[in-house]
């Protein structure tokens, strides 16, 4: 949600269209369609009202594919200003990170470059910035099996570097996120939701907990 206005990718459309919602969900309004890449995306939260944004623009990632059942090489990243999210045009997408460290921005999506990459095994994703420890979140499938990544960065662009990365003991899963509700003030305690096939195809949760 971002100025009281709830915002919303669906996907299996073609790669992935916006819808949005002026009344919290109970009429909701197609918007535009992301047609190349973009196959699986997701907002990066900010926490309630995106209030705690790091500027004026909204994130999006995905798996730089058109779809969202198959594991792809790389990460893509998207943004656009918080007033304009409803106009294709105003979207802008990472390229590449300069000499010094700071993000490139290109208006064709044809010219994305990754801002995460893992060669076949970035699917399905999440993004969050936890607040108490000053860090953005990424919670990234693997597989449709289990497999799965958690890293964290100072930046939205990155630098990336691992929490987790494993093929757990929930087999079959995918679907990974880190509801910024229930991140803890301190952001050393959060809770895990996932889905995947039976009998993990449901509302999942596990409490993971970080130490310094």
């Amino acid at each position: 949600m971002v100025d009281s206005v709830l915002y919303l990718w669906v996907r299996n459309v073609g790669n992935a269209q916006l819808l949005s919602s002026r009344d919290r969900g109970k009429t909701w309004e197609w918007g535009f369609k992301l047609t190349d890449g973009f196959g699986s995306p997701a907002f990066l939260n900010f926490g309630r009202d995106y209030a705690g944004a790091r500027d004026g623009y909204v994130y999006t990632y995905s798996q730089d594919g058109p779809s969202a059942y198959e594991s792809d090489n790389a990460v893509a990243l998207a943004r656009v200003p918080k007033a304009q999210i409803r106009e294709r045009a105003a979207w802008e997408f990472f390229e590449r990170l300069d000499a010094a460290g700071r993000p490139v921005w290109t208006s064709e999506i044809a010219h994305r470059g990754a801002v995460f990459s893992y060669p076949a095994n970035c699917g399905r994703i999440d993004a969050v910035y936890d607040p108490g420890i000053k860090r953005y979140l990424l919670a990234l499938a693997y597989d449709h099996d289990g497999g799965w990544g958690l890293f964290d960065a100072p930046e939205p662009w990155g630098p990336w570097t691992t929490i987790l990365h494993r093929q757990w003991d929930v087999p079959g899963t995918h679907g990974y996120r880190l509801p910024a509700k229930w991140i803890a003030k301190d952001g050393l305690t959060l809770t895990l939701v996932f889905s995947g096939v039976k009998p993990n195809d449901a509302f999942c949760t596990r409490t993971l907990t970080f130490t310094r």
